[in-house]
Formats: structure tokens, C-alpha cells, sequence
């Protein structure tokens, strides 16, 4: 108790001989520093390390300097008036300080998924390949339509140099498939970049919950504040189910609908080709493979 008269009757002497003009403020500001430094525990600091003491008063500074100047005589004495100041800022200090660890904690946590990367499309040199197959000819293929719909669907796997060699199987110019296959390309540009801002958003909000779920650990349970974070938890959960859900409906291949918008026809003749052709092909893996007769003389047991 002595020492805190002590520190009550040297900030109140403190202010008196400043208000006189025997301090200059500057000398004023760095006594009262000093004076919280040697008294932590009269101002709720004692629980502190030195370091953090130091970066309070660092942050503490402005609004301390502010409030030397209105400081007014006809209400408490200085040393309450700056003692709640104080306190009270060490409150809010804290409390930022813990958000920020959650903050961080949250970001630690958090699981960066790879937005930005995708495999391009490879390119071929003309003509630096001089192991590669011939062209098949240009002979037309029994079913352009579906050949046309099959090299549509599996646009994104297929380089130009392979599409010049298709063109002419299905009867179409080279230019005019290019020219398809490019406005397929730029859709799934467009597909692609709508799935990255959906990813960013769906991190964004991932980040979201678990700086909520920090905070309710930090709090009274069933305290105002504790339902109210809880109530914001639930909510930010349930958005990001739903933009989780969102994101798997977006489509990165050609849907059967862009297909048949780019070739003029319903969208029910690109189902029923596609459909044909996974027939057939399920058709060709269910023969069993064909039988090599053994040669003579071999012993087969």
C-alpha cells in the first residue's frame, strides 16, 4: 500500500509540475513511462514479460500522449484518470494481441490447396520428330458425326498438329475444327478461372471457421459473446458446405449441351452418339482375348 500512495502522490506531483510549467511535456511523458515500468503491478501488467510491457507502451504512446492534453482538473485525479487509461488499454492490447495469435494459428492450420496449377496442353514441334507415325490417309471413316463428337468431347487431350490429321477423316476443313476446338478451349478458360475464384473463396471461408472455432476456445461458454461467435461458426459451416457443393457441380470437359450448340444440332443426338460409342467400346472389352495355339511339340499342361 505504501508503494502505490507512492505511485499515486508521484503522478499527481508529476501532472502539477508540468500543468506549472517546471516539466516540459516530453520530459513529462518519459517520467510517467518510467513510473508504469517500476509499478507494473498497480497497472495489471505484472502477469507481463518485459518485452511485452515494452511494445504495450510503444503501442500505448499516441493515445497516452492525447490524453495528457485532455485531462481535465474538475473530474478524477490524474493518477485515476491515467491508471484507467491504462488498464483499460492493456485490456484492449491483449485482446488484439490474442486475435492476432488466432489469426495466425488459423493460417498455420489452414491447408493451401493448389489453385493456380494446371497442366497446359503440350506443345509439338513441326517436324522434330522423325520417328513419328505416318499419316493414316485421308480416307473418311464410317461414322463422321460421332467420330466428330467423340474428337469434340476429348477436345482438351488432342494438339492441333493431331487435329490436321483428323480433319480430313471426318470431312471437315482443318481451319473450321480448329476453329471449334478453340471455342471449346476458351469455355474452359473461363470454367477454369471461375473454379479458382471458387477455390479462393471457399479457402477464404475454410480460414473463417477455424478463426471462429479459436475464438470460442478463448471464451465463457454460454456467455453472450460464446453464443454469438457460435451462432457466426454455424453460419460460416453451412457456407462453406454449400460452396463445397458449388464447386463440385463446375465442369472442366465440354458438356453434351456446348457440343451440340457448336454443331447446330439437338443436344439429345450428341447423348444418343455418345452413348453408341460407350456402347461399343464396352461391347470391345467384354470379348475375351483371342487364343494363341500352342506350337507343337510344346509342353502346354
Amino acid at each position: 500500500m505504501e508503494h502505490e500512495k507512492f505511485t499515486l502522490q508521484s503522478l499527481n506531483e508529476l501532472y502539477r509540475q508540468y500543468s506549472h510549467g517546471l516539466l516540459k511535456k516530453k520530459n513529462f511523458e518519459e517520467l510517467l513511462l518510467q513510473i508504469v515500468l517500476d509499478d507494473l503491478k498497480y497497472f495489471n501488467l505484472y502477469k507481463w514479460k518485459k518485452d511485452d510491457c515494452l511494445d504495450f507502451l510503444s503501442w500505448v504512446y499516441p493515445r497516452l500522449s492525447r490524453a495528457i492534453d485532455a485531462y481535465n482538473k474538475n473530474g478524477a485525479t490524474f493518477e485515476s484518470y491515467i491508471c484507467t487509461l491504462i488498464r483499460w488499454s492493456a485490456r484492449e492490447y491483449r485482446s488484439r494481441h490474442r486475435e492476432r495469435q488466432t489469426a495466425e494459428q488459423a493460417v498455420w492450420m489452414a491447408r493451401f490447396p493448389e489453385m493456380y496449377a494446371h497442366e497446359d496442353e503440350p506443345d509439338y514441334a513441326d517436324g522434330c520428330n522423325d520417328n513419328a507415325t505416318p499419316n493414316p490417309g485421308t480416307k473418311p471413316v464410317k461414322n463422321p458425326r460421332q467420330s466428330l463428337i467423340l474428337i469434340l468431347k476429348c477436345y482438351y487431350c488432342l494438339s492441333d498438329d493431331f487435329l490436321d490429321r483428323l480433319a480430313p477423316r471426318v470431312g471437315m476443313k482443318k481451319d473450321r475444327l480448329k476453329k471449334m476446338v478453340e471455342s471449346l478451349r476458351k469455355q474452359r478458360t473461363r470454367r477454369d478461372e471461375a473454379s479458382h475464384i471458387m477455390r479462393e473463396n471457399i479457402h477464404s471461408q475454410y480460414y473463417r471457421c477455424i478463426v471462429y472455432e479459436n475464438k470460442l476456445k478463448n471464451l465463457t461458454a454460454n456467455s453472450a459473446m460464446y453464443l454469438k461467435v457460435k451462432s457466426q461458426l454455424q453460419k460460416a459451416r453451412r457456407r462453406l458446405e454449400a460452396m463445397r457443393g458449388r464447386l463440385a457441380k463446375l465442369r472442366q470437359e465440354a458438356t453434351n449441351g456446348q457440343i451440340a450448340n457448336l454443331l447446330g444440332v439437338a443436344k439429345g443426338t450428341v447423348d444418343s452418339n455418345l452413348f453408341a460409342l460407350k456402347t461399343r467400346m464396352q461391347a470391345m472389352e467384354e470379348i475375351p482375348p483371342p487364343e494363341i495355339p500352342a506350337e507343337p511339340g510344346s509342353y502346354n499342361p
